[in-house]
């Protein structure tokens, strides 16, 4: 079998290394710690095909380590246990542990110790943000590297090198359509090289049938489907909602990208006329967490006919909304004496706290609020 387009291109040093100059740039901390061989764990958070794969193989190689790779969409602890108990002859394990947000939380709390006693050094990739998707003391044991979006003249100079032959518009249409994706963009380039003479506008367009290349997690039919799956279970139409879920999740879409937005339609759109909605798309949420996929996904069909199926009420939210305006709006309005904090006996003498009652009906507005109403029940919307 060939190796493919991108792993025969792919920088084996910094020097050739295209982006992320605030990393590998001149004593910049990813390049300090090639240089120096510096053993330590991290996390490279950033976009889609921005190099995270290619620096842990250049860091790697830097160490002269024995590098594992493992996708944390298919890998399990049976695979960690595997590594662990590999004979390295003396060189350090380095762990290349790609979608790290995709290792649920019992999955990781196995990989913890490993990494805490330096049997593995860790290097985590994902394109969510660490801090909402990796454990805490995972997280603290780990130094975390954001990567940027490559630009469109670096995305040029990655699409010259694979050699291929373009005229200048078919370049310019590929940039636009990868957004920032090298790996994209390479992978469109071998397909079509494949199936067509020349690499054109159209042959590439052409080359635009899978739907997980229609399906970029960025790209407009990403943005299409959840939109049509919240506005489906605003209607109370079950059917149609776990039908863009199946699509969601058969395309590649990450469970707990799905599980956030339902946590948020429970507030925005149920509210108060079932507040039980929010309890279940949090344990639905601690679900996907704890489960992960394929299983997850019954998780989420049952939270989605839930909510699908629940009264909604959106004063609560519009209540929030209006509020927040007016905050921003006017600035640090003075709070009413009677309800500051009466900390100190300055405080105290300046009335902070004087004639505060718990249960008053007295408005408790600022001054230039009072009367005001964010909150109308009514407002079913």
């Amino acid at each position: 079998m060939a190796e493919p387009l991108a792993s025969r291109i792919r920088p084996k040093t910094l020097e050739e290394f295209v982006g992320q100059k605030h990393l590998v740039g001149e004593g910049k901390p990813l390049r300090i710690a090639v240089e120096r061989s510096h053993l330590f764990s991290f996390i490279l958070w950033g976009p889609p095909g921005c190099g995270k794969t290619t620096l842990a193989k250049i860091y790697a190689k830097s160490l002269d380590a024995e590098l594992y790779e493992l996708s944390a969409v298919s890998a399990g602890k049976d695979d960690i246990k595997q590594i662990v108990a590999m004979n390295s002859w003396g060189k350090p394990k380095v762990l290349f542990l790609d979608e790290i947000h995709r290792f649920n939380k019992a999955q990781q709390d196995f990989l913890l110790p490993f990494v805490e006693k330096g049997t593995l050094t860790l290097i985590g990739a994902t394109t969510e943000n660490p801090s909402f998707e990796v454990i805490s003391p995972l997280l603290s044991r780990c130094r975390v590297f954001v990567l940027n979006e490559l630009s469109d003249e670096e995305m040029r100079v990655i699409i010259q090198r694979t050699g291929v032959p373009m005229d200048k518009s078919a370049e310019d249409w590929l940039i636009a359509m990868a957004n920032g994706d090298a790996r994209q963009a390479i992978t469109m380039i071998e397909n079509a090289e494949k199936f067509y003479k020349a690499i054109t506008v159209e042959t590439l367009k052409d080359t635009l049938q899978s739907k997980f290349l229609r399906y970029d997690k960025k790209g407009e039919e990403h943005y299409n489907t959840i939109s049509a799956f919240i506005k489906s279970m605003r209607a109370s139409q079950p059917d149609a909602a776990l039908y863009y879920l199946g699509r969601m999740i058969d395309a590649g879409e990450d469970p707990k990208f799905i599980a956030r937005r339902m946590v948020i339609f429970a507030s925005e759109d149920i509210g108060l006329m079932d507040p039980l909605a929010l309890v279940i798309a949090n344990e639905v949420f601690r679900a996907v967490e704890e489960i992960g996929l394929p299983e997850c996904g019954i998780n989420l069909g049952h939270g989605v006919v839930y909510l699908s199926l629940a009264k909604k009420d959106k004063s609560a939210y519009y209540a929030y909304m209006e509020a927040l305006e007016d905050a921003k709006k006017f600035g640090n309005l003075p709070i009413p004496l009677k309800i500051r904090n009466a900390v100190t006996k300055l405080m105290k003498e300046l009335d902070y706290g004087k004639g505060y009652e718990k249960y008053t009906k007295e408005d408790l507005l600022p001054e230039k609020l009072i009367g005001k109403r964010y909150y109308r029940p009514e407002e079913k919307k």
